[in-house]
């Protein structure tokens, strides 16, 4: 489930065995790290080190180059989403940040794992927070959108949307994209804390948006993607899968790379949602693939990992 990240030519991905794996650009193993539980959060590489969580609820820092643990922290609840970071006050310490299902966000000092401060949210938080301005912005399944301020961990204009919200919030300028569990993709105003549009039916959304130029694309549980006008929500196209799409979009130039749970790795014309080329892995892919301009890569259920050519 975990989704991989390329870095200086080094794919990092993280697996249900309960290991994070470094494998190098044409798949040899460099170095494996046994966290001790499943892990099922994208990394996040920053500063050659690999900050991911695990199900036990622990955050490891991890060194890129040798995956040696540089430190650790334990939550009481799952690490489901990626952490994020972020700038502090001075402008120069790194912090981390990441939702538990203990209901607290994190905010941790990137160099040592130090508690900078911690956030009380009303239920599990399963996705990865964004960064607006001085806010990380995150959905809770208390049905919340947070806007929390990344100094002082203090909440800055939250709003009650009612459902769940599992995944990740997509930003472009003032504007927030995300689904909710019941099927309804919003389009929110930061600035005046205000639904700008909304869609309903859209079925379960665990997938993060991605957007490029008016477009934003996401992915549903209804087995289908869709792509919205973001200045007011009207449907430019829709494309139906064979079974559930929980990894996020990818756009790359005029494609839309998506996985699927039917197996399936597809690109998808950009402005019309027509399939220009697929391929069959077989086996459920629930992470986002990791595209750079010399390859796509993605793990799959069957415990592999594959990459395709530029």
């Amino acid at each position: 489930k975990s989704s991989p990240v390329i870095s200086n030519n080094t794919i990092f991905v993280g697996s249900d065995d309960g290991f994070l794996y470094a494998l190098t650009s044409t798949g040899t193993l460099k170095w494996k790290f046994n966290a001790g539980s499943s892990i099922e959060a994208p990394p996040l590489v920053l500063d050659n080190v690999v900050f991911v969580g695990s199900l036990e609820g622990i955050l490891f820092a991890v060194d890129a180059n040798t995956g040696k643990q540089k430190w650790k922290y334990t939550t009481e609840g799952q690490i489901s989403g990626s952490c994020n970071w972020t700038y502090g006050p001075d402008g120069k310490q790194k912090r981390i940040f990441f939702g538990s299902y203990d209901y607290f966000f994190y905010c941790l000092d990137a160099a040592n794992g130090k508690l900078l401060w911690k956030y009380e949210s009303g239920n599990y938080i399963n996705g990865a927070a964004s960064v607006y301005g001085k806010n990380a912005v995150f959905g809770g399944c208390d049905g919340i959108l947070h806007v929390v301020n990344t100094d002082k961990g203090k909440a800055s204009g939250n709003i009650d949307l009612g459902t769940y919200i599992p995944a990740s919030a997509a930003i472009s300028g003032d504007l927030a994209f995300f689904g909710n569990y019941d099927g309804v993709f919003y389009c929110m105003d930061l600035k005046v804390k205000k639904v700008k549009w909304k869609t309903e039916g859209g079925g379960p959304f665990l997938a993060s948006p991605a957007i490029s130029g008016n477009r934003v694309i996401t992915g549903s549980q209804k087995k289908t993607v869709y792509c919205y006008d973001i200045r007011n929500g009207k449907l430019l196209w829709s494309f139906k899968a064979l079974n559930k799409v929980d990894a996020s979009p990818v756009i790359t130039g005029n494609s839309v790379i998506i996985a699927s749970s039917d197996g399936r790795l597809r690109f998808l014309d950009i402005t019309k949602g027509t399939e220009t080329w697929k391929y069959e892995v077989g086996s459920a892919i629930i992470g986002t693939p990791a595209v750079t301009s010399k390859m796509i890569v993605v793990g799959a259920g069957d415990g592999k990992v594959y990459a395709f050519g530029k």
